[in-house]
């Protein structure tokens, strides 16, 4: 068995979860996104982020925007929908379920 494989699986599983997040208080662009992902040590890539904030959008749970930078091209700044607030608060609430079961199992002596 793979151990990378499997501990690659288990960051992709919640990717969805903590992109919906770090657009929870504010609209960011795809840098800003990547940053906060990878000063929290989940190492994501371009080549993943981009389907994901599309299908995100195309599934109704962000919506963008253009602006003008001043040092560049223009940046589109992803925020959350209102669909995509409510999705976010269920993802919360099962992330709490999962995360007491798992811990309550893998902390058992």
């Amino acid at each position: 068995m793979n151990i990378e494989n499997t501990k690659a699986q288990m960051r992709k599983g919640v990717l969805e979860f903590c992109i919906l997040s770090v657009l929870k208080e504010k609209d960011a662009y795809t840098s800003e996104i990547l940053d906060t992902l990878k000063n929290a040590k989940l190492l994501v890539v371009e080549g993943t982020i981009y389907p994901l904030l599309t299908r995100l959008k195309n599934d109704g749970l962000l919506n963008y925007r253009w602006e003008e930078s001043t040092s560049g091209p223009p940046r589109k700044y992803y925020g959350l929908t209102e669909i995509g607030q409510t999705f976010l608060n269920e993802l919360n609430s099962t992330w709490t379920e999962l995360s007491d079961a798992v811990n309550l199992i893998t902390n058992q002596k």
